[in-house]
């Protein structure tokens, strides 16, 4: 009861000083679930671009679904929507930005406001729980509330918790002297004074319609402008980003986590982004950690966001990688005592046709611990649209992939920003790093059906010096190796030809999923110096011509309820290799899980926090240039534990 005075008394406040308020930000439309925006509301000062929805139910506090329940929505637009008899409801041309909802309906308590950010070409999905109210009437504020009687009081009585001061000459003893009631009385008369909201908004009466239409033009009027400004920390500053305080670990069991033998790491990072016009973001992003190995990494890039007619993805990146440890094999590794890796990169895809686009760029690296410092990676790809929904590509890339680079490179956009966090060096401390060269030609048909997408891919590609990983091994001469030390050796020539199917499919907001299976026949040729073999395991060998097959499933999941994201990455193959003499089985898993809980109880104005946990052992991102050994021929990568916090803003 409080909680719905004090919200009431505040928009009484509010409607105080509508005639400065209403000339800022009209409202923009009201919509019904199932209808669009009524024409007579259009925005006047909300300028042309990507807008995002806002869907959910509303339910009681037995789980019932709620028909008929007001979902107000205020912010950057202000309109409301009414839930269908499953208690769903959907807003669907909301203006990007920060919003209060929250809902309502007659007979029952609302819940506090909730802020949601809604993100362009995106569905956001909220849901609500309300619970009755006590059966006894109460006014809640002038000219707002279900009284006993058909008809308000000239005068209503205003719900206080302020203790009642002595009652004078030509007063009731029952009347409420507090200081909310006694400025409630003496407000001048407001919209909020002249309008009551009917119990039941929507019903078969269209009279009832044209009242909700008017309550709604009048609070946005009232309220929309000031209420953006009072929720939005970033409002008037384009800025969007993202702080991570984050925590990681390596670890080959439980047990090894448990017992603190491995070294925790403390990772910040930090992304900031603002729009460039109305098609483009320019984005900057940095993490870095302090330690026996203190690294960092900084990149920036301006993306183009819609189809135009050329849409171009340019940036560059810059890491360091400085190490003091003990481990004397990287010790005698890293040269000057630290490493330095460098890339500029730019993509441009141009339109020529509605059923054909080029995409064409490269990208510069330049690793300064290579004796070959300098590495080009160009790419280039035609797409063609026979039908509609069909999609057909070919393209042709050669991709030069240095050892460690890992390490320097920005992750993928599911991946989590960690700056260089393992050392590494030569199986064969007199031998030089050398970089793998990969030449692919590839061709890909898709077709939509609905929410599922069917995929196939067919390739043939040629490794230079195929890169072998090695963690855990055991070098003859260094003792005590630590799990966060890998050595890189060269396994030979690779030729290989395959393809692949994949299953892309929505089942809803709440749940996304691929399925890829892929296949491919390798031969490979062996290196023509073999003393490397002390140290990489024979299993990472192969002298025979082999099929290799492999699973891939990717699962994404939102729990609107409780505010939960869930990344689920596991791929499984055939072709792994593994420590030891080699007569192993073959088969193994890679996997990536990460876990993204809400925390509403620290965010403040437009900013949201989240707490993230991720574990993994893959040691690649998934990419569509990588060989077929990439994350094969990686022997016993340690798992890695993430964990902190995350701020959106």
């Amino acid at each position: 009861m409080r909680s719905a005075v004090g919200l009431l008394s505040g928009l009484v406040f509010l409607a105080a000083s509508q005639d400065v308020w209403a000339q800022r930000t009209p409202l923009s439309g009201w919509q019904v679930l199932g209808q669009p925006a009524s024409p007579g509301f259009v925005p006047r000062d909300v300028a042309p671009g990507p807008v995002g929805s806002l869907a959910g139910t509303v339910r009681n506090d037995r789980g019932e679904p709620v028909a008929g329940a007001v979902v107000t929505v205020i912010g950057a637009t202000t309109t409301f929507a009414v839930t269908d008899e499953r208690g769903r409801f959907e807003l669907t041309t909301l203006t990007p930005g920060p919003y209060l909802v929250r809902a309502h309906f007659s007979g029952y308590i609302s819940p506090r406001p909730r802020l949601i950010d809604v993100r362009p070409r995106t569905r956001t999905a909220s849901s609500f729980a309300i619970r009755k109210s006590s059966p006894s009437p109460t006014i809640l504020a002038a000219g707002i509330g279900v009284a006993a009687s058909a008809q308000p009081e000239p005068e209503p009585e205003v719900a206080s918790t302020a203790p009642a001061p002595s009652v004078t000459a030509g007063s009731s003893a029952e009347d409420d002297h507090g200081d909310t009631a006694w400025r409630l009385r003496h407000l001048r008369r407001g919209v909020l004074r002249d309008v009551s909201i009917p119990g039941d908004p929507i019903d078969d009466d269209e009279d009832s319609l044209d009242t909700t239409r008017a309550v709604a033009v009048r609070l946005g009027r009232a309220v929309s402008s000031h209420a953006r400004a009072a929720t939005s920390f970033f409002a008037d500053a384009p800025l969007f980003g993202q702080v991570n305080l984050l925590t990681t670990n390596l670890f080959d069991s439980p047990q090894q986590l448990l017992s603190g033998a491995s070294m925790a790491r403390g990772i910040a990072y930090i992304k900031v982004g603002a729009p460039v016009g109305e098609d483009a973001d320019w984005i900057i992003r940095g993490a870095l950690n302090e330690g026996d190995l203190s690294s960092w990494i900084i990149a920036g890039a301006y993306q183009t966001r819609s189809a135009a007619h050329r849409a171009r993805d340019v940036g560059m990146s810059y890491s360091t990688q400085r190490y003091e440890g003990g481990n004397p094999l990287a010790l005698r590794a890293v040269r000057e005592g630290s490493r330095n890796a460098g890339s500029i990169y730019g993509f441009e895809t141009v339109t020529l046709t509605p059923a054909l686009a080029v995409a064409y760029g490269g990208r510069y690296e330049r690793f300064d611990y290579l004796d070959e410092r300098n590495l080009l990676s160009p790419r280039v790809e035609v797409t063609i649209k026979p039908l509609a929904r069909t999609r057909v590509a070919v393209a042709l890339s050669s991709r030069a992939d240095a050892p460690g680079a890992q390490e320097f490179q920005p992750p993928s956009e599911e991946g989590i920003w960690l700056p260089p966090q393992r050392t590494f060096s030569a199986a064969d401390h007199g031998r030089s790093l050398r970089a793998q060269r990969a030449t692919q030609l590839s061709a890909s048909a898709e077709r939509e059906w609905g929410p599922t997408t069917i995929a196939v891919r067919a390739f043939t590609q040629r490794a230079d010096r195929q890169m072998v990983t090695v963690f855990g091994a055991v070098a003859p001469d260094v003792l005590g190796m630590q799990i966060g030390h890998y050595v890189v050796s060269t396994a030979g020539d690779v030729d290989a030809r395959g393809g692949s199917v994949a299953m892309r499919t929505e089942f809803g907001p709440r749940f996304h999923a691929s399925v890829v299976y892929s296949a491919a026949l390798a031969q490979m040729t062996g290196p023509r110096d073999a003393g490397y073999i002390l140290v990489v395991p024979p299993s990472a060998v192969r002298a025979r011509r082999e099929r290799l097959q492999d699973v891939t499933t990717t699962m994404r999941a939102e729990v609107p309820e409780t505010a939960t994201r869930i990344l689920v990455f596991y791929r499984v193959g055939n072709g792994y290799a593994q420590p030891g003499d080699g007569d192993e089985s073959r088969v193994d898993a890679r996997f990536d899980v990460q876990v993204r809980q809400s925390l509403p109880f620290l965010n403040f104005t437009s900013a949201k926090w989240e707490a993230l946990i991720a574990v993994r052992n893959s040691f690649r991102d998934v990419s569509s240039e990588q060989t077929v050994y990439d994350e094969l021929l990686t022997v016993q990568p340690p798992k890695r534990i993430i964990g902190g916090v995350t701020l959106h803003f």
